[in-house]
């Protein structure tokens, strides 16, 4: 049994997406962000970055005491390797696959992240004309980088479905609220709607379907708190010795 501390964003989905195609079993553990679970001692204890989502698996690959593991890519690659699938283990198909994992790591995640963020502030926080317009074309730059890839191949990392799908389509999902249009890349727009008709995936991306945080229904005493709690982080001291 995987323990999967967890809450319904992108990050989240993408390791639900590939439990679901292994057909691993596991256990939700929400994670209110909101809330500030994240930044309770034991969860820190498992992930130092106080972020979800994270795991324990109980029955670990190569057996021994539960394994821990956070960051959503490190804990696909667990995964995958763990169920022999998704991932191939020849060094060229390894690779071809692991670099797109970095890839959405280091770019697509971040970048669309603020992308939204950005757009979803409004004038709270003075103009935001720059920010808006500097990750809105970041994000059109960033699906260009993967209409190019799949034109020629029906997959990121080729003929085979790997996790380096996994890990995009949660994110990619939500191009018009980043202010793109779908139309003017047509090669992304095959393999999203590809990617999105599979069962596993559909199940992966409406799993905690129940948990949610509606900013809507709070005060306005209660969102500000949520914001300070999600946005605008500084270092945490290290504890005492």
């Amino acid at each position: 049994m995987i323990d999967l501390y967890y809450w319904p964003t992108p990050n989240g989905k993408k390791v639900t997406i590939l439990l679901e195609e292994c057909g691993l079993d596991y256990k939700l553990v929400p994670l209110h962000i909101g809330r500030g679970d994240q930044f309770s001692p034991e969860f820190l204890k498992l992930n130092p970055n106080h972020r979800m989502p994270a795991l324990v698996d109980h029955a670990p690959l190569g057996g021994g005491a539960p394994l821990g593991i956070f960051e959503s890519g490190a804990m696909m690659m667990y995964i995958a390797e763990k169920a022999g699938k998704f991932f191939p283990q020849d060094p060229h198909g390894k690779y071809e696959v692991t670099q797109w994992v970095m890839w959405q790591m280091a770019n697509q995640g971040p970048k669309l992240g603020e992308c939204g963020h950005f757009r979803r502030l409004g004038d709270r926080e003075g103009d935001q004309s720059y920010a808006i317009r500097r990750f809105t074309d970041e994000a059109n730059r960033l699906y260009g980088v993967m209409n190019n890839r799949l034109y020629d191949r029906r997959y990121m990392a080729g003929e085979d479905y790997t996790i380096a799908d996994m890990i995009c389509y949660p994110w990619a999902v939500n191009w018009k609220a980043q202010g793109q249009d779908i139309e003017e890349f047509k090669h992304f727009k095959r393999w999203l709607e590809e990617i999105g008709e599979r069962p596993a995936v559909k199940r992966g991306m409406a799993a905690g379907s129940d948990l949610s945080m509606d900013l809507s229904k709070m005060t306005p005493e209660e969102q500000e708190k949520v914001r300070k709690m999600l946005y605008n982080q500084r270092a945490r001291p290290a504890p005492d010795a």
